[in-house]
């Protein structure tokens, strides 16, 4: 099995080969023991696109994504730039880093104990040493915008799990990331809340946030994603633009998981 090469014309905006590189990962592989997760990726995300990441159960899309920001370290050999610096291995210049690169997960990871408004203005205040009433300021704007706003009194357990996602990226959002990453963001939700993280997620992609994006979703893919990454076994196998992936599927592997996939 071997690994595709990502092209210029996997983003598709045309102007993107031309955007500085946000996240660079050059031959990175991941073991777990004797698994081998991710089999030698190499990936440049541009400034202000869109990359959707799927792939069945297993195949190193959460991997891929929990290695951008350090969740996961990389075997010796790979390296991960983001905004052209090299991801420090811990330490504060990783803390710092990490700033750039917000993270939204699958189980939204809000501090139950901190009110809706405190769970977002914590980041902004212990790391970036925002004043109390600055940090609170832009808080609300983005607890608005996110369509929470009403609720920042509130604790997380009495939010609803869709409310709860979108207060997560809110908190991303409040550290200015360069970058944001969303981990299955949606597989936890109830149906009828998956919509309302989506409609966020859209409205930050048509804004032009930098978004690696592992999602079953592929409404969303089509509709926000500039670029689909399709992987199985920790290997790329595809790496287009959504509307050949969906119409001109190449590999095997791919058109077997979208005949299922899109079945129902």
């Amino acid at each position: 099995m071997t690994q595709s090469t990502p092209c210029p014309e996997g983003a598709p905006s045309g102007t993107a080969a031309e955007k500085r590189a946000l996240v660079e990962l050059t031959n990175v592989t991941k073991h777990f023991g004797s698994f081998q997760a991710l089999s030698d990726i190499n990936l440049t995300i541009p400034e202000g696109q869109v990359a959707i990441v799927i792939g069945p159960s297993g195949s190193g899309k959460s991997t891929l994504c929990r290695t951008i920001n350090r969740l996961e370290t990389i075997d010796d050999g790979g390296s991960i730039r983001i905004d052209g610096k090299e991801l420090p291995e811990e330490g504060k210049a990783l803390a710092q880093l990490r700033a750039d690169v917000g993270m939204v997960f699958q189980s939204f990871n809000l501090f139950a104990h901190k009110s809706i408004l405190e769970n977002v203005t914590v980041g902004p205040i212990k790391v970036k040493g925002l004043k109390k009433a600055q940090a609170t300021e832009e808080a609300m704007a983005l607890l608005e915008r996110v369509g929470v706003a009403q609720q920042a009194k509130k604790m997380p357990a009495e939010l609803s799990g869709g409310q709860q996602q979108r207060v997560a990226i809110a908190r991303a959002l409040a550290m200015t990331p360069k970058v944001m990453l969303f981990d299955e963001p949606t597989s936890a939700l109830d149906p009828e809340m998956v919509q309302e993280v989506l409609d966020v997620m859209v409205q930050l992609a048509q804004e032009g946030m930098t978004m690696v994006v592992v999602t079953h979703e592929m409404g969303f893919a089509r509709q926000a994603g500039d670029r689909v990454i399709f992987m199985d076994e920790g290997f790329v196998l595809e790496d287009t633009d959504p509307e050949s992936f969906f119409t001109r599927p190449q590999h095997e592997r791919a058109k077997n998981f979208l005949g299922k996939i899109l079945a129902h």
